[in-house]
């Protein structure tokens, strides 16, 4: 059963992966982030369950928890883009240099 969930695993950080490199949109972008968070907390709980310790549920923990912080601030940061540019379009995001 541990290859099935690293098979997934694996699947899923490669959907969240090409994601992030071909989609252009900010909420796509942060999506594929969480989908690629995801299918590490998968590995590590898989792993953790076959391996019959609680490292890896202990970190996947900590990865949730870093995970929530980075939707929350990068949930505010779109918004204050959105607000000054109308559009989250991450070829925008160029514009704001100095």
């Amino acid at each position: 059963m541990l290859e099935k969930y690293l098979i997934l695993s694996a699947i899923l950080f490669s959907i969240g992966t090409l994601g992030v490199l071909i989609r252009r949109n900010a909420i796509v972008m942060f999506m594929c982030i969480e989908l690629m968070l995801n299918a590490v907390n998968l590995t590590f709980i898989a792993l953790s369950k076959h391996l019959g310790n609680i490292d890896g549920q202990v970190f996947v923990f900590f990865v949730m928890t870093v995970a929530a912080a980075e939707a929350a601030v990068g949930l505010a940061l779109m918004i204050a883009f959105f607000k000054n540019r109308e559009s989250i379009d991450v070829e925008d995001i160029n514009m704001m240099k100095w």
